[in-house]
């Protein structure tokens, strides 16, 4: 009689931990969880813009809303790019005025802040400050359309908030397009606010906040030119 009591309650047993040791291996398992850092970098270097190349390179004009933090390429009342720009911050502030396009140079590098190298060593630093012995190469700023001795448009990290030291940093997918679009002597506007802020300057999505993304390394920022060739390749509406 003991026997056949006993009997169910194993298969019971049995049963249950057929339930309960799946269950516990599993909870053993590693969890994979997305890295918010790298689904931010995805974002930021998947953002780009559409562009237009103008009929007449002539009536080309870009205009600069420092509020609004956009800049507009327009030909005539047609706009090529609209594209939004981080500004210099209030103690850098980008300058206002009416300007036309210096110079233009892909390869651009700072004279100013850059890197000091001594064999192996790499350390940021301002020209005024370099250690002696060491020598110095600019910090790279992709597609420099300068307009005012010193200012220019260029590469940079895009910020939601005034954040140069008085250029106009432009996403990396979108620099090369306005790069082409410009030309030396193209009048440039920079004002507090423009006229388009209100109807084409919008609704024109925003690149992600660079501010938590890892910098580029020391020694490929100091000692290669690969950060001039980071980008998507510029394509246009009516190429």
């Amino acid at each position: 009689m003991t026997a056949i009591c006993k009997r169910p309650l194993f298969l019971f047993s049995v049963a249950l931990a057929a339930l309960i040791v799946p269950l516990l291996l599993s909870s053993c398992a590693p969890i994979e969880r997305a890295d918010p850092i790298s689904s931010a970098m995805r974002a930021y270097e998947s953002y780009n813009l559409p562009a237009t190349l103008p009929r007449d390179r002539s009536k080309v004009r870009v205009k600069v809303s420092l509020q609004n933090r956009m800049a507009y390429v327009m030909e005539g009342s047609k706009p090529l790019l609209v594209m939004p720009v981080t500004v210099g911050r209030s103690t850098a502030p980008t300058p206002r005025g009416q300007f036309r396009i210096r110079s233009k140079e892909h390869q651009y590098r700072a004279n100013t802040h850059g890197y000091a190298i001594k064999g192996d060593q790499i350390r940021e630093c301002y020209l005024r400050n370099k250690p002696k012995g060491w020598r110095f190469h600019g910090t790279p700023m992709p597609y420099w359309c300068e307009f005012k001795t010193a200012y220019g448009f260029h590469t940079g990290w895009m910020k939601p908030y005034p954040a140069s030291g008085g250029c106009l940093r432009m996403h990396k997918n979108v620099a090369p397009k306005f790069f082409r679009l410009v030309s030396v002597g193209t009048p440039v506007n920079i004002a507090t606010t423009q006229p388009e802020d209100a109807t084409i300057g919008r609704n024109v999505p925003r690149p992600p906040d660079s501010t938590r993304l890892p910098s580029n390394p020391d020694r490929m920022m100091a000692l290669t030119q690969d950060f001039f060739t980071q980008h998507q390749t510029p394509t246009f509406t009516n190429q």
